[in-house]
């Protein structure tokens, strides 16, 4: 598929009801899917964007690599979108959260123009977030300024990676503090691995376009 006949898709698509929930859980742990989905009141609002761009007119996806320098992050090290957490008095709303997070961490400018469509929402247990993506489109593949604090790299994947089953993945992962979980469904990135709530986010994307 080329990068514009994708786009005109998810315009397209953008205008019907999202997969949602269901589409998320293919990619969740079992613990996740009989999890009963209350969310605290205290729960930290925060967003994230999947970028989609051309690479030689196929339509490649943004990931960002996060640092392992900040102990305090229960996401340190791991795969997932640019985005981070709604701060009062500077972000009039969670797009605009979600546009100043992608500048900062990735030195990329978006309009909302850029945007697609809201994605389903998201809680994260383990860190408490509340997590709302934004799916965006450049016309051209950007130049990334990385906030190397929090940013460790960039990976770039094509879509089509994403709708080869030999790419979803099971394993026992080991999540920290002596823990692991078994069965874990993931994305297999030439060996590093996109599991969790980004796994869960990009599973209601791929759904949106096949």
């Amino acid at each position: 598929m080329t990068f514009k006949t994708l786009v005109e898709q998810l315009r397209l698509r953008a205008t019907l009801p999202l997969p949602g929930q269901a589409a998320q859980y293919k990619m969740a742990h079992a613990f996740r899917r009989n999890w009963n989905d209350t969310i605290p009141e205290n729960a930290v609002a925060s967003a994230v964007i999947a970028l989609i761009f051309p690479i030689k007119n196929e339509p490649h996806v943004l990931f960002i690599q996060r640092s392992s320098r900040n102990s305090n992050d229960r996401h340190s090290g791991q795969i997932s979108f640019p985005g981070g957490r709604f701060e009062h008095g500077s972000d009039a709303d969670l797009l605009a959260c979600a546009l100043r997070e992608t500048m900062e961490e990735v030195g990329v400018q978006l309009s909302q123009e850029q945007i697609i469509v809201q994605m389903t929402p998201l809680y994260i247990p383990v860190s408490n977030f509340m997590v709302t993506p934004f799916l965006a489109v450049l016309e051209s593949e950007p130049t990334f300024v990385l906030q190397e604090n929090e940013v460790a790299g960039t990976l770039l994947y094509p879509l089509s990676h994403f709708s080869d089953a030999s790419n979803i993945k099971t394993k026992t992962l080991d999540v920290g503090n002596g823990l692991s979980l078994d069965d874990v469904r993931y994305y297999d990135l030439d060996g590093k691995i996109l599991w969790g709530a980004t796994a869960m986010m990009m599973s209601e994307l791929m759904e949106m376009i096949n």
